[in-house]
C-alpha cells in the first residue's frame, strides 16, 4: 500500500524553489520580478477516511516570532490528487469546486510567493496536506487564517509535508 506523500515536480524535496514561487511585491524586498505562482502539487493515498483535503504553506524562518502562512487553503474534495502550476491565484478558478482560500499573512487570498529578508539564511516552505474526517470545514474566505488552521488541526486524520527552500542573495 502506498504511503500518503505530498511532491511538487518544480522542486526536489528540500531543495530550492524556482523564481516562479517568488512573491513579486516590492515592498517586501523582492525585485518584484517573482511569479508569485503557487507550484504544481500532487499527492496519493491518503487515509481510508478522509473526507476532505486542506493544504498550508508556512515559513517558520520568517523573522516574525511566529513564522509567516503564505497559503491556507481548505475544503478540497477528498478525491483531488493534484493541484496545477498557479492554483493559489486570488480567484481561486484554478481550485477544485468547493474548495476556499482564506487570506495569507501578506493580508491576500491566494498563494503568497517567497520572501524572506535579503541576504538571510535559505528559509524553509512547509507544504503541508492535511486529510480531515469532515466533508466541509465552516469556513469563509473573511475566516482568518489562525481560525481556519484551528479547525484544520482539530479535524486533522493525518498529514504530510513537502518542503521547499528560497533565498534572497
Amino acid at each position: 500500500m502506498a504511503e500518503f506523500r505530498i511532491w511538487s515536480d518544480d522542486f526536489p524535496i528540500n531543495g530550492f524553489m524556482p523564481k516562479a514561487q517568488e512573491c513579486n511585491d516590492k515592498s517586501f524586498g523582492v525585485d518584484g520580478e517573482g511569479g508569485n505562482l503557487s507550484p504544481a502539487l500532487q499527492w496519493e493515498a491518503p487515509p481510508e477516511d478522509t473526507k476532505s483535503l486542506a493544504l498550508t504553506v508556512y515559513d517558520p524562518d520568517a523573522p516574525t516570532g511566529s513564522g509567516f502562512w503564505h497559503w491556507v487553503v481548505v475544503n478540497i474534495p477528498a478525491d483531488t490528487r493534484s493541484l496545477p502550476l498557479g492554483a493559489g491565484k486570488a480567484d481561486g478558478s484554478l481550485l477544485p469546486a468547493g474548495a476556499i482560500q482564506v487570506r495569507n499573512d501578506y493580508g491576500t487570498q491566494g498563494f503568497g510567493g517567497a520572501a524572506p529578508p535579503r541576504g538571510d539564511k535559505p528559509h524553509r516552505y512547509i507544504f503541508r496536506l492535511h486529510a480531515l474526517k469532515v466533508d466541509r470545514l465552516p469556513i469563509t474566505p473573511e475566516t482568518t487564517n489562525a481560525v481556519a488552521r484551528f479547525m484544520t488541526h482539530l479535524n486533522e486524520i493525518d498529514s504530510t509535508t513537502y518542503t521547499g527552500l528560497y533565498e534572497l542573495k
